[in-house]
């Protein structure tokens, strides 16, 4: 076995990988950017080294770099954890000539299923059937379009390289091939250096399940059951689970052989993931879509469900041992639910956000698991992936373990960058997932509901006010209870009037009377209630017409964040919020809709553009947003150039509509 192992990776998978490491008594070397100097994985590893700057083509993807930060510490394996440099070939190559075991398949077996293009090839030879589509490499703009219209409408375009659903774009009609192609390209380049494209049919009532493989190099390839990917956003999978609610015996059966057979056709080693695309109309059927040939975001369910640690398989395989188990000593115990935590904000399409991490709270429990690269303190920036955590849940039953994830990102607490927790539990008590009833296209006919904020019940705004007005106070004094900040009455004391205001919602007037520890609140135009606040270092411990609840508690710049009772809010003062934003919200103005980099300026100033038009695009986190006019008129201003960095809301451009001509006055004219 290895005495020290390189992470080639950041993040969350970064830690995880770690802690297998750390567990099997082997030394590991963590690898960072400019942008992650001092990011956890960096912390629990026992070496890190500095690879370059924040762009990953600088640091992470920098064979040249990871190779030799490898050399230099004395590493004999380098681990890819997914993404990044996980398939690919020259990296993999690479590995090899400076005498570094890659831990991963041989470098044929990522040539012919890390490629989409190769990987439908081989499976179609074997007669295994595929979607519906044309893989040709090397096609130019031209052809993917012909191959589009070939294949019917509506089309889902797919980089050859890479997954994670980036670079993807289902084109519904001809007139939407220009653009999608260029953005596709655009993205898939960025992603993963290459911007090769093929085209599929695109199942819109389908569901994504995918079998875990493994293969030793003595001649053994097992699979460990399947995993249900339906639930996805963007082509992003966001709940994974094991096994399959849609799967009887015979069909895990059938599946899973199938998955062997193309993992032997390769001679696939290590750990892998056949994907299958099935009809949500036809289940007895299913599609071979793509083979990874890494370990998945998803893999903690599989564990869940065997027991079995894939990382520390997959290392073992590394070093030539044999998997200690046969396909007939395999059994699936239970069920396990996996949701991603996103930096991102579902009420604005899910785009991605930023901040500092100013309060921290991971779940725990019977049956709970959080993979994380979260901390206090750490920065949350737009260079890389968005997510920041898996929460995984397991339970002897899908429901058990469906609502102990549902408590479980109740507890999960991120002050100052927001998450999708919210988003996570209204999707896991939806009654068609909860019911095991799911496709790829659930969360984007359920969007408004899923996504939609709510009113902010009276007791979270009533310590959102008190939170702010605790702050006011002069700590430890001793104050006269009759004055108060803005003013008195004779007799009694004023209200103190604040307009508070989360995102996408609209201002909610609280007025409060006397001081933090012993006031009254009124919510609108509500009741006076008696609500006390209590803080003690991070936690705020509110009581609320009887009702006590604790929340995690931090201040940033003029917003109040909160964490408690299942929910977490950010809340500015109205009064902020409407002068930070002013001059910016006429109906002409474009702003920023998530922190991240111009990449394309497509307008200039003196263009008379339509509504809809597109003026940039903005790129976050690998994902691309086009910004367009929201008027009819002529572009008078533009603030930003290619490459430049945005700030979230940031003004960037103006459209100025068109003033109509008067109309003549009677009698003028004839």
């Amino acid at each position: 076995m290895f005495d020290t192992v390189l992470v080639a990776n950041r993040g969350e998978i970064a830690v995880r990988v770690i802690r297998t490491l750390r567990a099997m008594g082997i030394r590991s070397v963590a690898v960072h950017s400019d942008a992650d100097a001092g990011a956890l994985h960096t912390r629990v590893a026992d070496v890190a080294v500095r690879l370059g700057p924040a762009p990953a083509a600088d640091s992470y993807l920098s064979v040249e770099r990871v190779v030799d930060a490898a050399r230099r510490t004395g590493a004999q394996a380098v681990h890819p954890g997914y993404g990044f440099l996980s398939e690919n070939v020259a990296f993999a190559r690479a590995c090899e000539e400076a005498g570094l075991v890659f831990v991963g398949p041989p470098v044929a077996a990522i040539e012919a299923m890390g490629d989409k293009i190769r990987a439908k090839q081989t499976v179609v030879a074997a007669g295994v059937p595929v979607v519906p589509g044309r893989t040709e490499p090397g096609m130019d703009d031209a052809t993917v379009a012909a191959a589009a219209i070939e294949a019917g409408f509506p089309v889902l375009l797919k980089p050859s390289a890479g997954g994670g659903g980036k670079g993807m774009r289902v084109v519904r009609s001809a007139a939407e091939l220009t653009e999608a192609i260029a953005a596709a390209r655009r993205e898939a380049r960025g992603s993963f250096g290459d911007d090769t494209l093929l085209v599929e049919r695109y199942i819109g009532a389908a569901r994504h399940i995918e079998v875990q493989v493994l293969g030793d190099t003595h001649g053994t390839v097992v699979h460990l059951g399947e995993r249900e990917c339906s639930l996805q956003r963007r082509h992003q999978k966001v709940i994974e689970e094991a096994p399959s609610p849609l799967l009887d015996d015979a069909m895990r059966a059938r599946m899973g052989t199938a998955a062997v057979e193309a993992a032997r056709a390769v001679g696939y080693t290590g750990a892998g993931t056949v994907e299958f695309i099935v009809d949500a109309q036809a289940p007895d059927s299913f599609f071979f879509l793509e083979m990874n040939t890494r370990l998945q975001v998803e893999h903690p369910v599989t564990e869940a469900v065997t027991g079995l640690d894939l990382v520390e398989l997959q290392l073992r395989v590394a070093a030539g041992e044999p998997l200690p188990f046969g396909q007939d000593d395999v059994r699936l115990d239970g069920h396990a639910l996996e949701a991603r935590v996103y930096a991102e904000d579902p009420a604005r399409g899910f785009l991605p956000q930023s901040g500092r991490v100013l309060g921290l709270r991971e779940p725990a429990g019977p049956g709970v698991r959080v993979d994380s690269s979260l901390a206090p303190g750490s920065v949350v920036g737009t260079d890389y992936d968005p997510m920041l955590a898996k929460v995984v849940a397991w339970g002897p039953d899908r429901d058990t373990a469906r609502t102990r994830l549902v408590a479980a990102l109740g507890g999960t607490q991120v002050l100052g960058v927001p998450t999708n927790t919210a988003f996570l539990r209204a999707l896991l008590t939806d009654p068609d997932v909860a019911a095991g009833r799911l496709d790829t296209g659930l969360i984007e006919r359920r969007g408004e509901e899923l996504t939609r904020a709510g009113e902010l019940p009276p007791d979270v705004l009533a310590a959102a006010a008190l939170a702010l007005l605790a702050e006011d106070e002069p700590a430890g004094a001793v104050v006269d209870p009759w004055e108060v900040p803005d003013g008195w009455r004779l007799g009694e004391p004023a209200w103190t009037l604040r307009r508070l205001q989360a995102a996408g919602g609209g201002p909610v007037e609280v007025r409060v009377r006397g001081r933090a520890a012993d006031a009254q609140v009124r919510v609108g135009d509500g009741d006076p209630v008696p609500t006390s606040a209590r803080r003690d270092g991070d936690e705020l411990t509110v009581t609320h017409d009887g009702t006590t609840t604790r929340y995690l508690l931090a201040h940033d710049g003029g917003t109040v964040w909160l964490a408690g009772g299942g929910r977490t809010v950010a809340l500015r003062e109205h009064e902020r919020l409407h002068a930070a934003a002013e001059g910016t919200s006429a109906g002409g103005v474009v702003t920023a809709p998530m922190p991240g980099t111009v990449t394309v300026v497509r307008a200039a100033v003196g263009d008379r553009v339509e509504v809809g038009a597109p003026l940039l695009v903005v790129e976050a986190m690998k994902m691309e947003h086009v910004l367009t006019a929201p008027v009819a008129g002529t572009v008078t201003e533009l603030a930003v150039t290619a490459a430049q960095q945005v700030r979230l809301d940031e003004r960037v451009a103006v459209v100025t509509p068109e003033t109509p001509a008067p109309a003549p006055a009677p009698g003028e004219g004839e």
